[in-house]
């Protein structure tokens, strides 16, 4: 199955020599799944163009540093290929940024938050189960950083993880398109990275002493949890487009 993702986000020049591309990130986060997957990377926040929805059997948008609300030139575009994907029922998969930007593209909306910045590791409760979780978790845990949300759901959006913190943390949309607001691909040595990078200026330095301490008591995240429900995700919804058009 090939997996188009879009990137949407860059690293910070701080972050390069130590860190591959989000593109990267998220196949090798795909790969802890041991299906067979293949990848294609279209950079629209460099200004690339998907040629067509069904250039790949599936889509996944990354996380970006920057907000939906910040109206870029290449988000308009983005958004008018979600909503494509989302009327022809081609698996679309939203992170962080792509969480927001989907929810804004199918009319919800999404705000900087007067909660602050979430960081560190979360727990998620599992609102709703889904046939592609091999598992059935009450919660989990996941690493987050952001202080954008989205507030008001899109008409068709169902939530299937939350928290007090982030009530929107997870959503689906019919059988295509699922996103979550927090960071499955993030490894704590990338996490930990942010945290000492952006602590004490952009993220309030209690906040980022707080995450850091839990970390290093032992807080971890449900990483191939949340890899085998996005490739279990991505598969069955494959598996349905071949049968209907056979």
């Amino acid at each position: 199955m090939k997996i188009g993702i879009l990137e949407t986000g860059l690293l910070r020049e701080r972050m390069l020599p130590r860190f591959d591309p989000y593109p990267v990130m998220f196949a090798e986060f795909l790969g802890l799944a041991h299906r067979d997957f293949e990848f294609k990377t279209v950079s629209v926040v460099r200004g690339e163009v998907a040629a067509a929805i069904d250039d790949c059997d599936g889509w996944l948008i990354t996380g970006s540093r920057h907000g939906v609300y910040e109206n870029l030139d290449w988000m308009a575009p983005l958004q008018d290929f979600i909503r494509q994907l989302a009327a022809t029922e081609v698996p679309l998969i939203g992170v962080c940024f792509g969480h927001q930007i989907i929810a804004q593209a199918l009319g919800g909306e999404v705000v900087k938050s007067d909660k602050g910045w979430g960081v560190g590791v979360h727990t998620y409760r599992v609102e709703k189960q889904h046939s592609w979780m091999p598992t059935h978790p009450a919660s989990c845990n996941l690493y987050a950083f952001h202080q954008d949300q989205v507030v008001s759901l899109p008409e068709h959006a169902e939530v299937f993880l939350s928290s007090e913190f982030c009530p929107y943390a997870g959503m689906s949309y019919g059988r295509s398109i699922i996103t979550v607001q927090a960071h499955p691909e993030f490894g704590e040595d990338y996490e930990t990275a942010l945290l000492e990078a952006y602590g004490g200026s952009v993220v309030p330095g209690a906040v980022t002493a707080e995450a850091l301490a839990a970390m290093s008591a032992g807080a971890s995240a449900d990483t191939e949890l949340l890899a085998n429900w996005f490739a279990d995700f991505f598969l069955s919804r494959h598996a349905q487009a071949l049968a209907s058009s056979a």
